[in-house]
């Protein structure tokens, strides 16, 4: 096995993405989550109405800038908040709320070149989206801005299970999934998939088949979440009419060290929590400890003496 990356530390035994920006630019480095107000294929009935079942109203854009702000301040008023803390830092705008391509080209181009020129410090620019919203003329497109500025495509997978996928209204498939991240790593753009355990009915088996099936795909970075059951979802109202076991965070903490051993070890990982606001959260309570979760799965990773990549089947 060949770690090209080699950032593993005493503490972690996984590339983060903390890092890999270390190693990258030498400097802190803060994604400035953008609302510009999208919506979505699965929610306004091109593809399907309501969003997938565990999505809020507000989409993924809960920590989001103001959608009605433009995005010079959205970007602004982040940036002070996030200047307290961190003086020296870079910047990395991130389309985050709802589905950031679903939108013409001709929308879609001025806010783009925009976003990366709101800051000197601007390093890149990271679009949340779905496989089904990159025609060919929008990869075309960030393809030719990922010349001048780096791009970064955050795509939702949550399950490489088609029957799980088409139980939460996902509204796409693995072929398309496989095609669009195939037509983004030809313009030699930056892919990171979100994935989700725990999803209604899944085993462990289906969640490692979700890690096998991305490792294949030679993607750049990872998201891995637990389920959240919120507040205002369909899966929301499912669950308070009829709950369903959830794991306790021992059982995600055990899954999660599994499939970071079966990750390829030169993907790096962006998250391994989820966050929900406390107002919203239904279920399950232990994620509101989001550093306790973290602390638990360095903890069992030390103790097994279990790296990143251990478990790869090339």
């Amino acid at each position: 096995m060949v770690i090209k990356l080699k950032l593993f530390t005493n503490e972690k035994h996984y590339n983060t993405l903390s890092n890999y920006y270390k190693y990258k630019y030498n400097k802190k480095v803060i994604k400035i989550s953008l609302n510009m107000n999208f919506t979505c294929p699965n929610k306004d009935g091109k593809k399907a109405y309501g969003g997938c079942t565990y999505c809020s109203h507000l989409g993924s854009g809960d920590f989001a800038g103001n959608p009605v702000d433009p995005i010079e301040k959205q970007f602004a008023v982040i940036k002070e908040m996030m200047s307290k803390k961190w003086p020296d830092a870079y910047y990395i705008p991130y389309f985050q709320a709802n589905t950031n391509t679903y939108a013409p080209l001709e929308t879609l181009k001025p806010l783009f070149l925009k976003a990366k020129d709101l800051d000197p410090n601007v390093k890149g620019i990271s679009i949340a989206t779905r496989c089904d919203c990159l025609e060919q003329d929008k990869v075309d497109f960030l393809g030719e801005l990922n010349k001048i500025c780096p791009v970064q495509i955050e795509l939702g997978l949550q399950t490489s299970n088609e029957i799980t996928s088409r139980l939460i209204n996902r509204g796409h498939n693995n072929l398309e999934f496989i095609d669009a991240v195939k037509r983004l790593k030809e313009k030699n753009i930056e892919v990171v998939v979100h994935i989700m355990n725990f999803l209604p009915g899944e085993t462990k088996e289906d969640m490692f088949n979700t890690i096998d099936f991305i490792n294949k795909l030679h993607i750049d970075g990872i998201k891995i979440h637990e389920l959240c059951i919120i507040k205002n979802t369909k899966m929301g109202q499912d669950y308070i009419k009829s709950p369903w076991k959830l794991p306790t965070l021992e059982e995600y903490v055990e899954l999660v060290c599994e499939e970071i051993a079966r990750l390829d070890p030169n993907i790096i990982i962006h998250r391994l929590s989820a966050d929900a606001p406390l107002e919203d959260l239904i279920e399950p309570k232990w994620t509101i400890k989001k550093m306790v979760v973290m602390d638990e799965i360095d903890k069992r990773m030390r103790q097994l003496n279990l790296y990143q990549g251990d478990h790869f089947n090339k």
